[in-house]
């Protein structure tokens, strides 16, 4: 049996993201990861593919930093698979110790996002791995935290990227996303 390709890894992870129409409000069709999460072949190729795409464009890469909540869900994973660091971006006053703050803005208001000082060393390249990439404001802020201890943003990787909503445009260097909406 030959080894089961990218491209049908990459659909099979697709067939599995769940779609709720007027969710969280009307109008929206909210894509939902867990669908995908549940599934423990889905897993086995969203770490593959995830994995995969690291080694071949950002071999370089010395951290994989997560973001508030479900980039956590793939920090912590990517990272052993490449034996390599890992380490949380988290909503203010969830981080213990000395931390750099940034604000950014939402649809409906404002958040703020930490780091720990220590969690990224100057000059230090980092990914960085969140579910989503919609408007670009977190990612963008998580980039701003990076800079911020002197981290160097080698790439925002994310499962799926809602085109439609021109996030992309917000960021700065290298963005990756294994499915598009």
């Amino acid at each position: 049996m030959s080894p089961i390709s990218a491209e049908d890894k990459l659909n099979y992870v697709k067939s599995k993201i769940g779609e709720y129409p007027n969710f969280p409000k009307e109008g929206i069709l909210f894509r939902d990861i867990f669908g995908a999460l549940t599934d423990a072949k889905a897993c086995v190729y969203l770490r593959d593919l995830l994995v995969d795409h690291i080694r071949e464009s950002v071999p370089e890469a010395e951290i994989i930093v997560g973001l508030d909540s479900r980039g956590f869900l793939f920090n912590l994973l990517i990272a052993t698979e490449l034996g390599i660091g890992c380490a949380p971006i988290r909503k203010k006053g969830k981080l213990a110790g000395d931390v750099v703050s940034v604000e950014y803005k939402l649809e409906y208001g404002s958040d703020t996002f930490e780091l720990q000082k220590s969690a990224v060393q100057p000059g230090q390249k980092v990914v960085i791995v969140d579910d989503l990439l919609a408007t670009g404001g977190s990612l963008k802020a998580a980039s701003e935290l990076i800079r911020k201890v002197g981290g160097i943003v080698v790439e925002s990787l994310v499962v799926i990227e809602l085109v439609g909503l021109e996030g992309r445009k917000k960021l700065d260097g290298k963005v990756h996303s294994l499915i598009k909406y």
